[in-house]
């Protein structure tokens, strides 16, 4: 009987896995309740006698003895025990009276116990139920950690170890549950465990603050960026994209970056046309370019022939109209600085590239300077090179190809050498190319993608590592992928 008792009042305790032993307790104590009402009073013989004379067992009724009939427990888990008492007789000093006034003792002392209890148990339980919050508060925390470990900083341990410790002290607490030894341990073991991953994340990114984490990864970007300064010239070996910027101007025109501009210096140029405008449109970045969002207009001294000027170290370089004279224009004065004819170089459509637009004079720039590339009558119509000074535009030294200039769709420098395209239109590949370097060239097949059908403007710039294009009044840029020869040491 006792036994269906305890398995009945565990069925019908409905609470989470980590309170079942609490639900455990307070079911023994309607045991002991039912104890007390089946076996305590026929310890005294007030529920049942037995007659002399005969040998069958009769009920006492109330007048006669004592009685408990029922047990129960009140919402807050105490014994309520109902007991009918015999009617007072002359008897009272009798031997079943002292043997009832010492169970009644028993009993209270027995009563006083369940309510220390009583009171340990609630306490204990609100503890746990804290430590309940607590475990998914911090299961959360950890989740979190696990997503961004190596940015963690210093402020999330403290947080972390503030809740390790009003966590420490419901240990003694939990250990007070015999019954629950083993969920204790567990518990504990988690928590030892986590501390040894924090402790763990603690050592690999050291006890840095914030100011001193951002301190590194600034010291590590500029010795990246000192890495990449090791990064020698390398040799064009793909060409992928492109990729639109923007739609906009007729068919042929240019746009472009200054190479040697600082980082946070994005202007971009806009010069539409080849021929009749004077109008150079400036945007202090990509996306102002893209919005079309205007910061600054010149109105140059000269009309400009073809596509092909350049932005170089704050100046425009281009080709003067119907003329070989070379303008160094500057942005910041809004003034000619300097100006040079080519010597023999052709132009006004003598020597154009396949596309035409008085493209005769190719300015262009690259990881090692200023560049010019035409053709003369002296050198048969095949492409001229010429390194020039960028503030007297004087030519320092100049390279005779084979290559006639009027096969050519477009060309661009690269680390001191030509590469050339053979076609403006769908199809077009860099086919040819000439090292500086050694006076040597060779023939390739590097494809690229047309998209738009018709190139009139093709440059490299070193600082983006990329081509600017002008496809058929759209505005592109072609990623390039360079063979490079990282310098050692021992090579400086």
């Amino acid at each position: 009987m006792v036994i269906s008792d305890y398995e009945n009042s565990l069925a019908a305790t409905a609470m989470s896995p980590p309170l079942l032993k609490l639900g455990a307790v307070l079911s023994t104590m309607a045991m002991i309740s039912n104890w007390m009402s089946q076996t305590l009073p026929s310890l005294v013989g007030l529920n049942t006698t037995r007659l002399s004379t005969s040998n069958t067992l009769t009920q006492i009724s109330p007048k006669e003895g004592w009685q408990v009939y029922s047990s129960a427990q009140d919402p807050d888990g105490r014994c309520i025990c109902t007991v009918v008492a015999p009617e007072q007789n002359l008897c009272s000093r009798d031997a079943k009276s002292r043997q009832l006034r010492q169970l009644l003792e028993k009993v209270q002392n027995m009563s006083q116990s369940i309510e220390v209890l009583n009171l340990r148990t609630q306490r204990d339980f609100q503890y746990v139920l804290r430590m309940e919050t607590q475990m998914k508060g911090l299961k959360a925390k950890f989740r979190q950690i696990e997503d961004d470990r190596k940015t963690l900083m210093t402020k999330h341990f403290q947080e972390l170890k503030e809740k390790m410790d009003e966590l420490l002290p419901l240990i003694p607490v939990l250990e007070q549950y015999k019954t629950d030894a083993k969920l204790i341990t567990q518990f504990k073991e988690e928590i030892r465990n986590l501390s040894s991953v924090l402790t763990g994340i603690q050592e690999e990114i050291g006890a840095y603050d914030y100011e001193e984490l951002h301190q590194r990864v600034l010291s590590l970007e500029t010795r990246l960026r000192d890495c990449m300064k090791k990064l020698t010239c390398g040799k064009l070996m793909k060409i992928t994209g492109p990729v639109t910027v923007k739609t906009s101007g007729t068919r042929f025109g240019a746009w472009m970056t200054d190479p040697l501009a600082s980082e946070k210096n994005n202007r971009v140029w806009y010069m539409d046309s080849y021929t009749n405008n004077k109008i150079v449109r400036e945007y202090k970045s990509m996306a102002d370019f893209v919005s079309g969002a205007e910061s600054r207009t010149y109105n140059l001294p000269f009309k400009w022939a073809g596509t092909n000027h350049v932005v170089y170290n704050g100046s425009l370089y281009f080709n003067k109209y119907q003329s070989n004279i070379i303008i160094k224009y500057s942005f910041d004065t809004g003034r000619v600085l300097a100006q040079r004819s080519l010597e023999y170089a052709g132009f006004h459509n003598v020597y154009p590239y396949t596309w035409g637009g008085f493209s005769d004079i190719d300015l262009m720039a690259d990881e090692i300077g200023l560049w010019a590339v035409y053709a003369t009558n002296q050198n048969a119509g095949n492409i001229v090179i010429s390194q020039l000074n960028q503030d007297t535009l004087e030519v320092m030294k100049s390279w005779s190809t084979g290559y006639p200039k009027r096969s050519a769709g477009e060309s661009f420098m690269i680390c001191g050498t030509l590469y050339v395209t053979n076609s403006h239109l769908t199809g077009a590949k860099v086919y040819y190319s000439y090292s500086t370097k050694t006076s040597t060239y060779e023939y390739t097949d590097i494809p690229f993608h047309n998209q738009y059908f018709h190139i009139s403007m093709l440059d490299y710039n070193a600082r983006d590592r990329a081509l600017y294009a002008w496809n058929n009044g759209h505005q592109v840029l072609f990623n390039v992928t360079l063979f490079h020869i990282i310098k050692t040491e021992d090579d400086t």
